[in-house]
């Protein structure tokens, strides 16, 4: 890896191999965080108090991009083109920027679709949010959403048009993958458990074996192997989204699922990690307790570029990671 972007609470973490963090938007409430190898210097931070932030110079400096007096909730990426960026919001929305950020379209439709009228996020009432966006790895026009709570929805053309909610695909939703090795798959980890598409989204399976927590929030997919799978899961809600809480890590061999804790705090005091693929060919899980990096998802260790013990203000929920 080279740069590490690292969203906590009310932070961001900018930093590289070998060395330690700088703090970047401090005190805003932080959402997401998206960046592109093609441009490392370059990423997308949302928040829930000043629309979409973007750096062109690795952190040193930020501005508002998007600012559509909403939350922005997810950013992604396209792998193929690094100018073009997809960004959702609260309530449900959809903008594409083709040209790195500088403007943006909203993409026409989603809310119209039948399901919409089922959408909603607690605790806040009368709302919903765009918690994942993800781009099929060989057809960036392929688009898919993760509407916190309530559908998983994709646009096969860029969000000129949108496909509803498919029988069998999770509703609470939060985050999705692809993988360039098996571009037609889509793997999601949700409030109601994992599930995989092998066929873009249309159609869903739901493997749980050896998965007891089923309250799964983040996901990784080896960069090297499309059977690799890594989660973050709770019993619930509370238990996820609390530095007092308890969480796991479990990795997918393709067949069933495995505890992996070997080498993380916890799982009592661990808030769900954010979990992340490096391209380098490992996975990256980001903790209430520090950065942990492992080749496979058997066991973990500490990543020297936090620099040592993690520091108090930093002992936060984690709210994204990109790794370039």
């Amino acid at each position: 890896m080279d740069t590490v972007y690292a969203a906590l609470g009310d932070r961001v973490l900018v930093g590289g191999s070998g060395t330690g963090w700088d703090d970047c938007l401090l005190g805003h409430d932080i959402e997401c965080v998206a960046a592109g190898a093609a441009e490392p210097a370059r990423a997308f931070v949302g928040t829930a108090d000043a629309g979409l932030q973007r750096t062109t110079g690795g952190g040193a400096t930020w501005e508002s991009v998007l600012d559509a007096g909403d939350r922005v909730t997810s950013a992604t990426v396209s792998s193929q083109d690094p100018d073009m960026v997809w960004a959702g919001t609260e309530p449900s929305a959809v903008y594409r920027s083709a040209d790195g950020g500088e403007t943006w379209t909203e993409r026409p439709g989603l809310t119209d679709l039948d399901t919409a009228s089922r959408w909603s996020f607690p605790p806040r009432p009368h709302t919903h949010h765009v918690r994942w966006l993800a781009l099929a790895p060989d057809d960036p026009a392929q688009v898919y959403a993760a509407i916190e709570a309530g559908a998983f929805i994709r646009s096969p053309d860029g969000g000129e048009t949108w496909v509803d909610h498919p029988d069998g695909a999770r509703r609470d939703n939060h985050t999705l993958s692809t993988h360039p090795d098996a571009p037609d798959r889509v793997y999601t980890a949700a409030g109601d458990g994992f599930a995989l598409s092998a066929d873009r989204g249309a159609t869903w399976t739901h493997p749980q074996d050896g998965l007891a927590h089923r309250y799964v929030w983040g996901l990784a997919v080896h960069p090297d192997d499309p059977d690799r799978v890594v989660v973050s899961a709770a019993s619930g809600p509370q238990s996820a989204h609390s530095t007092h809480g308890e969480s796991y890590v479990y990795r997918w061999d393709g067949e069933r699922w495995t505890q992996s804790m070997d080498g993380l705090p916890g799982p009592g005091g661990l808030a769900r990690p954010v979990l992340a693929a490096d391209p380098d060919g490992s996975f990256l899980a980001l903790t209430n307790h520090g950065l942990f990096q492992s080749n496979r998802g058997d066991a973990w260790t500490r990543h020297d570029l936090d620099g040592g013990d993690w520091p108090s203000d930093y002992e936060q929920v984690p709210s994204g990671l990109a790794v370039i």
